[in-house]
């Protein structure tokens, strides 16, 4: 049984240190919470991506009925889940005007305990409370959740910052002067740093490039031993060092383990079966996205070699000299899997085009390039009307560095138009 003194203690001090240090945040885009639903409100997604900062923001605005916990504190090293019940019954004691009102409980890191699935589904459902939980294991996912909560969870992935909420925390209010004025040039620096560096908040604030590479080295090192190694138990450290080096830098490309396996057999010990099971690990943990071809059956999607994008684009590692059109690709990825949830493939017929995105008889066509040339413009362009006249589209987005131009090409009506533009208006 956990101490009830040091747990108000430990009420106490988080609830100080929020009032006291916590004094504004960056309003994370599209954060969409049940209002009358009895639902546990679970946030989940990559380390450090500001799930930890959504929950301070909404304990603010409940400031006189809020209990926050940080299971990842190490006085409650010993806590268990029998702990909960004392947990609640200790802050009543701290606030006993809140017996018989609403309570808002933020719970941090909570898989870290046993079984919280119950203690949350039983405060939803009976106490009158509204839960919010955060982690950023992948034991937190929608496909993770136990079956205790399933069907009363509301869960929302909590990405790095995209570039309107990274042009916010610089605290730039866009209007058109941004967009299309004078004052485009400083958005078009800030893009320029956010394709590079990536959207963690701790990265965008950093006041120097030493510090930004320092954080995003720290950030990779804990995702890859405690959301990959630990989490998976993943012994092979040879091979999850190779395997995690070629994902992270062959973002924006097609990844074919087959030849992975070619590729390093006889070099190191492994199994086929052993870097499959890595892969899908890989997958689980949220560090790396994949798509598939975009084809009418199952199979044919998935006898392809996947398309690989990062998280952030700050994760990835740069090697060739077309990194920055890579770059420019994996950041629209990012935007169009937030948007369409997931449904997105490349397309693949005698030309290629980078992205369809929906679903039914509602799907879109994207392509990406760095710089339309003379030496690209028409692969660019055919790709992309290949696969309009395939998804018997009229009309297709090709998004540049910079470049801004409308034009028809066979029945097909392409606006090319620059990406930071594109990110902000949409």
């Amino acid at each position: 049984m956990k101490n009830r003194e040091t747990l108000k203690e430990i009420i106490l001090d988080n609830r100080s240190f929020i009032k006291r240090e916590i004094i504004s945040s960056i309003e994370r885009d599209n954060i969409k919470l049940p209002r009358s639903l009895n639902k546990v409100v679970i946030f989940y997604g990559v380390r450090r991506s500001g799930k930890t900062f959504l929950l301070y923001d909404l304990f603010r605005k409940h400031i006189d009925s809020s209990l926050y916990i940080d299971f990842e504190d190490e006085r409650l090293n010993d806590f268990r889940t029998e702990d909960f019940e004392i947990m609640k019954e200790v802050f009543l004691e701290l606030f006993p005007g809140l017996l018989n009102k609403k309570k808002y409980f933020f719970l941090d890191e909570v898989q870290n305990i046993a079984q919280w699935e119950k203690f949350c589904r039983r405060a939803v459902e009976r106490e009158n409370i509204a839960v919010f939980a955060a982690g950023s294991s992948s034991q937190i996912m929608p496909g993770e959740i136990h079956t205790a909560l399933r069907g009363r969870e509301w869960s929302m992935e909590i990405t790095p910052f995209s570039f309107r909420e990274y042009v916010k925390a610089k605290g730039i209010n866009l209007d058109k002067e941004y967009l299309y004025g004078s004052k485009k040039v400083i958005v078009k620096k800030y893009f320029s740093e956010y394709q590079k560096w990536g959207g963690f908040p701790e990265v965008v604030f950093a006041k120097s490039l030493f510090e930004k590479r320092k954080i995003l080295k720290e950030y990779f090192g804990a995702m890859f031993f405690k959301d990959l190694v630990e989490r998976f138990n993943m012994s092979n450290t040879v091979l999850i060092e190779a395997l995690t080096d070629k994902l992270f830098s062959s973002f924006s490309q097609k990844l074919s383990l087959r030849a992975f396996a070619r590729q390093y057999k006889g070099i190191f010990p492994f199994s086929r079966d052993s870097l499959y099971e890595y892969y899908k690990n890989i997958l689980k943990s949220g560090l790396i996205y994949e798509i598939k071809k975009f084809a009418e059956s199952t199979y044919k999607r998935q006898r392809n070699p996947a398309k690989i994008y990062t998280a952030d684009t700050g994760l990835a590692r740069r090697v060739t000299s077309e990194d920055s059109g890579k770059l420019l690709e994996n950041l629209v990825f990012l935007e169009l899997r937030k948007a369409y949830e997931g449904k997105i493939y490349y397309f693949e017929g005698k030309r290629e085009c980078d992205f369809v995105v929906g679903e039914g008889n509602n799907f879109s066509a994207y392509q990406v390039c760095f710089e339309l040339s003379a030496g690209n413009r028409e692969r660019e362009i055919n790709g992309l009307v290949e696969c309009c006249k395939w998804l018997n589209k009229k009309k297709g987005i090709l998004l540049t560095a910079g470049q801004e131009e409308r034009l028809r090409e066979e029945g097909i009506e392409i606006a090319i138009l620059p990406v930071w533009r594109w990110l902000l208006e949409k």
